[in-house]
């Protein structure tokens, strides 16, 4: 038997991800470890470079394991970065502490490593059962025709939809306020609001069947 680790918004919490990561080994117990990250993982908190170095190594170790989507606070990053998008707005929302965390002035500085695989990151990941993406999907659009802009920023009316996608739909980006992840028929949030104090949380699927057969939390 193998497991996927699905892994919601770590927005620089590295402490929390190095402690997943151990949860979820000492949970597979030698079984093989597929891991899914859903994106964000810079901004807020206190250690985006980190996380990032962190997942680079991780994604060299087991290149054919791990996947990492990318989600909107990337997506901006890169955009300041760029030129093609104004610092502001980023700044707001956590990018401050991003700049903190590598110890420069803007975006334009940040290590070209780190751009590079930010810029190679996938949008969504299917494997069959379930549609993996940072903030979810346009209700009105078969999986196959998603825009973009959507996949990792979408919102309504996504968050309120019932209908069945013919995957279970996993995703972050709308923090879950009860500190539980959010289960439903047709999709599954993971965003348990680590950076604000919540957990950091891995949702565990087998083979067998779509929805998880755990989850796996640290504070």
């Amino acid at each position: 038997m193998s497991f996927i680790y699905a892994i919601g918004d770590i927005h620089g919490s590295l402490r929390q991800l190095r402690a997943l990561l151990a949860r979820c080994e000492q949970h597979a117990d030698g079984r093989q470890m597929t891991f899914v990250f859903l994106g964000d993982y810079i901004d807020r908190g206190p250690d985006s470079s980190g996380t990032i170095s962190h997942l680079i190594d991780l994604q060299s170790q087991l290149p054919d394991r791990v996947v990492a989507l990318k989600g909107n606070h990337e997506d901006t990053a890169l955009a300041v970065s760029d030129g093609t998008a104004l610092p502001d707005h980023w700044l707001s929302q956590g990018g401050d502490a991003t700049l903190r965390s590598y110890g420069i002035a803007n975006a334009r500085q940040l290590p070209q490593e780190h751009v590079v695989w930010m810029r190679s990151l996938p949008l969504s990941y299917d494997d069959g059962r379930r549609f993996f993406v940072h903030a979810g999907v346009n209700p009105s659009r078969p999986l196959s025709a998603q825009d973009d802009h959507d996949l990792i920023w979408i919102r309504e009316p996504f968050l309120s939809d019932h209908r069945e996608y013919g995957r279970l739909v996993v995703h972050g980006h709308t923090p879950v306020t009860t500190g539980a992840p959010d289960l439903r028929n047709n999709r599954l949030n993971i965003d348990t609001g680590a950076v604000y104090g919540g957990a950091l949380t891995a949702a565990v699927f087998s083979a067998d069947q779509a929805k998880p057969v755990a989850f796996l939390q640290v504070i």
